[in-house]
């Protein structure tokens, strides 16, 4: 776990990638949206609700596992209805690992990224006997395990992933869109300013997030 443990850490860091100029933020309009978070109730999925990512590359649709980890599943259904990832970049992708997002900072200009406390809560950890397959929808975190907010990871394989199982908050599953994923999973990616080849060249950008019926 040690060589990986970097790439799904969340940290406060000067995002490379930032969404376009036209998804940029302004601190009061951060703070606004981290108030209409704050305002949500947190409802728990129904067995028959998705979340559908939207992409610059494409869609992805993943089912939850709210009998796993109901926190989790929660969480992230209220963030989705906020809008919270809408504009958000993918700004960690390690070809044949994982594909990092949902970092408010990537909406952030740098002179206030890291000074807006994002999502502003943290969750305790729900680790659960599902693998990290690929497809797999988990929570990033930083050291400790009960430190995850926004910011997920998809699988991009299993070979590469199976170090994360019980470490890490597995709480949903890609079911339409592998071809968007693989795409997204092999993007050119450079040095980015936390000393990985993980910063996408161009920006991979989560345009919009809805839940939906299947």
């Amino acid at each position: 776990m040690k060589n990986w443990m970097p790439v799904l850490v969340i940290a406060v860091l000067l995002v490379a990638n930032c969404a376009k100029e036209d998804n940029m933020l302004s601190k009061e309009q951060a703070e606004a949206l981290l108030e209409k978070v704050d305002r949500l109730s947190l409802e728990q999925v129904e067995e028959n609700e998705v979340a559908v990512l939207v992409t610059n590359y494409g869609k992805m649709v993943f089912e939850f596992f709210p009998q796993k980890a109901p926190q989790h599943c929660a969480s992230f259904k209220r963030l989705v209805k906020a809008g919270y990832y809408n504009g958000t970049t993918f700004h960690r992708i390690i070809r044949g690992f994982m594909i990092q997002g949902g970092d408010l900072n990537t909406r952030l200009d740098s002179t206030i990224q890291g000074k807006i406390d994002s999502p502003g809560f943290t969750l305790p950890a729900e680790f659960n006997d599902i693998p990290h397959d690929k497809g797999i929808l988990s929570m990033a975190r930083a050291m400790d395990p009960n430190s995850a907010g926004s910011q997920f990871f998809i699988c991009l394989s299993r070979e590469q992933t199976s170090r994360l199982d019980g470490k890490y908050t597995v709480f949903g599953r890609l079911i339409d869109g592998m071809p968007v994923l693989e795409q997204i999973g092999n993007v050119e990616t450079k040095m980015s300013t936390w000393g990985e080849k993980a910063a996408p060249v161009n920006p991979v950008i989560l345009e919009k997030a809805y839940m939906a019926k299947r």
